[in-house]
């Protein structure tokens, strides 16, 4: 009787832990989907903003036309903003297949895969591709007279704007980013945790 209590006992705890994690899990699996879809979403319209942003300003009889192109940053704000969109979206069907299917934890191989292409890959050249953006867009607004840069943001201020707008996006599409890999890394780590918190309970069915 005693040996059956002692048993019991540590299985009733497992199983109530256990499902304390699953609602913990689906709660966090819901997050890192609503978390994803709004990066790609925010980092779509970023793309858009600035690949439309045009703008033909008449100098006398010259005419100047203004496009992303004509910024390198805003060229690889681009890009960035394309490879962030297309791996959110790819991660956010990932997810919603794994939570149709019951499979919420990931082996350590995919966890860390996922967890450096989060940190590393995305959120580290999302932010590195605003910056660059933000300081392009200070030189355009004030000019830099020891270089004799002009300020073009007087001239073709439809253009900045429309450029800001999109780097503001790009801004929240990476903020969103960086929750999602605070997420990759809880869900990487707590796996090597999880061993060691099943151990008493094999030790006591043994």
């Amino acid at each position: 009787m005693s040996y059956s209590g002692v048993g019991s006992s540590p299985g009733n705890v497992a199983v109530s832990h256990g499902g304390k994690m699953k609602l913990i899990d689906r709660k966090l699996k819901l997050t890192e989907v609503l978390l994803r879809c709004s990066a790609t979403a925010l980092a779509l319209l970023a793309l858009i903003l600035i690949v439309t942003d045009t703008q033909v300003k008449k100098i006398f009889t010259i005419e100047k036309r203004a496009k992303y192109t004509d910024m390198k940053a805003l060229v690889f704000l681009v890009v960035a903003n394309g490879i962030t969109a297309a791996y959110s979206l790819l991660q956010s069907v990932r997810c919603v297949v794994g939570s149709m299917k019951g499979s919420v934890l990931l082996n350590k191989s995919l966890a860390w895969a996922i967890f450096l292409s989060d940190q590393q890959a995305m959120a580290y050249m999302s932010v590195a591709a605003i910056a660059a953006s933000a300081e392009s867009g200070l030189i355009g607004i004030r000019g830099e007279e020891k270089l004799q840069w002009m300020k073009v943001c007087n001239m073709f201020g439809k253009f900045c704007n429309r450029a800001a707008g999109g780097t503001a996006s790009a801004l929240l599409a990476s903020i969103a980013m960086v929750f999602v890999s605070s997420i990759s890394a809880f869900s990487l780590f707590r796996l090597y945790g999880g061993a060691t918190q099943r151990q008493p309970n094999d030790a006591v069915r043994k």
